[in-house]
C-alpha cells in the first residue's frame, strides 16, 4: 500500500490511508472533498466531507473547450471553486474518490480512480501543497465499517488568491517541439492501456491508432491493484524508474486519451516519488489526432 515516499515540504502524506484519515478527522485545518455526485454523497459520507462533484463534460474541476474533453476550467473559476468550500493556503486537503464503473467494455477500468488523481492534481496547479488523495477510495472507507453521516456539510467560504502553476501544462506546440527536436533529455509518457499505445485498440475520443511517436508506455491502470488500492510503493518506483530513470530532473512529459491518468501518473511521480520537472499535455491524444496540424503517430511499435 503506498502511503508515501520522498515528499518533502508537505505537513500531509501524497496518499493517506483510512487509519491515518480516522485519526485525522477533526483536525481543524483539514477540507475533506467528496467529487462523487450529489446523489451518491446525500446517501451518506465521510464526516466532515465537503461535496464538489466531478463530472463530465462539465463541472467545478473540468471543462469542454475547443472540442476536448476533460481541459482545465478558467482559472478564476477554479480559485472561486477552492475559496467556496473555504480552502486556505495551509488547508491540509485529503480527495475522496470512487472505485465505481466505467464507460469502458469491461466495466471494470479504473477510471472513477483516475478522477481523484486529476482533482488532487489540479489542486497543485492551482498553487495548494498539501494534497492528499484517499486510498482505496470512499467504498473502502465504508467497507471498513467507519462512520458515515448524511449531514450536509456547509463550508465557510473564503478568497483563496492562489498563483497557478502554468509550467505544469504543456500545449501541443510544445510537444510538437519535443517530437521533431528528440530532445534527449525528455521523456514523453503516454499513459493510456498497452493495447490502446501499442494500436490494436482505439478509443472513441481519439479513434486514430497507435501513440506519439517517441513516447513509452507506462499504463495508469498498474498504479492500481484490484482496481481499488494503491500498488506497493516500491513496486511502483521500480516501475516508473524502469521507464523514465531516476534522475529526478528529468524532463516528463505525461499524456493520455483526455487527460484523466496524465494527472494521476502526474500527481505520483511529482508528490510521491519526487521528480522535478513533469509536465502534462492536458490536450493529450485526442488533442494530437482530432486537431489540425495533427503530430505525427506511430503504430504498432514499443519505444
Amino acid at each position: 500500500m503506498l502511503l508515501g515516499g520522498l515528499w518533502v515540504d508537505r505537513k500531509i502524506p501524497p496518499i493517506v490511508s483510512t487509519d491515518w484519515l480516522a485519526e485525522n478527522l477533526n483536525a481543524p485545518n483539514l477540507v475533506i472533498i467528496d467529487i462523487r455526485s450529489q446523489e451518491e454523497y446525500l446517501k451518506g459520507h465521510i464526516p466532515n466531507a465537503v461535496n464538489v462533484p466531478f463530472e463530465i463534460p462539465e463541472s467545478a474541476w473540468v471543462v469542454t473547450k475547443g472540442g476536448l474533453m476533460l481541459e482545465l476550467p478558467p482559472k478564476e473559476s477554479l480559485f472561486q471553486t477552492i475559496g467556496s468550500i473555504g480552502i486556505k493556503r495551509d488547508s491540509l486537503i485529503v480527495v475522496v474518490g470512487k472505485i465505481g464503473s466505467c464507460p469502458c467494455p469491461s466495466g471494470a477500468c479504473p477510471f472513477p480512480l483516475a478522477d481523484a488523481g486529476r482533482v488532487a492534481t489540479t489542486l497543485l496547479y492551482a498553487g495548494l501543497k498539501n494534497v492528499a488523495i484517499l486510498d482505496g477510495a470512499h467504498e473502502t472507507w465504508a467497507d471498513e465499517g467507519r462512520p458515515l453521516t448524511t449531514n450536509v456539510v456547509k463550508p465557510s467560504p473564503t478568497v483563496y488568491e492562489g498563483v497557478a502553476d502554468d509550467a505544469l501544462i504543456v500545449s501541443k506546440e510544445y510537444v510538437l517541439n519535443k517530437v521533431k527536436s528528440k530532445d534527449p533529455k525528455t521523456v514523453l509518457i503516454d499513459s493510456r492501456d498497452p493495447d490502446v499505445y501499442f494500436g490494436v485498440t482505439v478509443e472513441p475520443f481519439s479513434p486514430v491508432p497507435g501513440h506519439i511517436s517517441g513516447a513509452k508506455n507506462l499504463p495508469a491502470a498498474w498504479i492500481w491493484v484490484e482496481n481499488r488500492k494503491y500498488r506497493d510503493t516500491e513496486a511502483l518506483r521500480a516501475m516508473v524508474e524502469a521507464v523514465v530513470g531516476d534522475d529526478k530532473s528529468t524532463e516528463i512529459i505525461l499524456y493520455c486519451g483526455v487527460g484523466g491518468y496524465t494527472f494521476t501518473w502526474g500527481f505520483i511521480l511529482k508528490e510521491v516519488f519526487g521528480y522535478t520537472n513533469v509536465k502534462l499535455y492536458d490536450g493529450s491524444y485526442e488533442e494530437w489526432t482530432t486537431i489540425e496540424p495533427r503530430g505525427p503517430v506511430t503504430v504498432y511499435k514499443w519505444e
